[in-house]
This record gives C-alpha cells, sequence and structure tokens, in this order.
C-alpha cells in the first residue's frame, strides 16, 4: 500500500511514516498506540487533525490523482460506515493476506497504554 501511495503521489503531498518508524509516538503523541494497529492514520501536519479508517481513506482520496473521481461515493449515507467495517475487517486480517515484514510490529512497539 505505501509503495502504491506513493507512486500516486505525484505531487508529493503526502509523508507516509510506518507506524513502527522511531520517533513516532512522540511526534504524534495524541494518536493512541492501539490506534495504529487498528488503522491507517492520516494526520495534516499544519493542524494535527487526524482521521483513520473511511475517513483517512476518503482525506487520502482528496489528495491523490484522479481521487475525487472515487471521493464522491463517501457522500452516500451508508458508505462510510460499510467502508469502516470492510477496513478493520482487512485491518484484523492484513497478515493472513500477505502483508509481510513491513507490517510486522516489533515487541517493543506493543505497549498499547493511550496516550
Amino acid at each position: 500500500m505505501v509503495r502504491l501511495l506513493t507512486k500516486w503521489d505525484r505531487n508529493h503531498e503526502l509523508e507516509i511514516i510506518p507506524s513502527q518508524a522511531p520517533g513516532v509516538r512522540a511526534r504524534f503523541p495524541w494518536i493512541p498506540q492501539r490506534a495504529y494497529m487498528e488503522s491507517v492514520q492520516v494526520i495534516r501536519t499544519s493542524d494535527g487533525r487526524t482521521w483513520q479508517a473511511a475517513a483517512a481513506l476518503e482525506e487520502l482520496l482528496k489528495v491523490l490523482p484522479k481521487g475525487r473521481l472515487f471521493s464522491w461515493l463517501f457522500k452516500i449515507p451508508f458508505m462510510r460506515p460499510l467502508v469502516d467495517k470492510l477496513y478493520r475487517w482487512f485491518a484484523r486480517n492484513r497478515y493472513r493476506m500477505g502483508c509481510g515484514e513491513h507490517c510486522a510490529v516489533r515487541p517493543a512497539d506493543l505497549d498499547f497504554e493511550d496516550s
């Protein structure tokens, strides 16, 4: 997913940081550690606004080329809850679906204490 987002981000508007990268918790202390395991986090660095799951995907679509062609789908009343449910299912099962070492969580990162 990271490679795909990087390829699509022709204007270099995204900073893609794995949740396992050193310093992530210090840089974004308002995000609970558990949130990284449950969903992708999209953070607007100018003001710290944070989106996750379907809302994060919606924000990504606004930034990516041709993403706006699909962002209208989130205006359908049932779409965001459906995408949230599908995303959370994927997140729980990503290791079974070929998510490799880049998805692995080091034991030191398993501190699920909410900040």
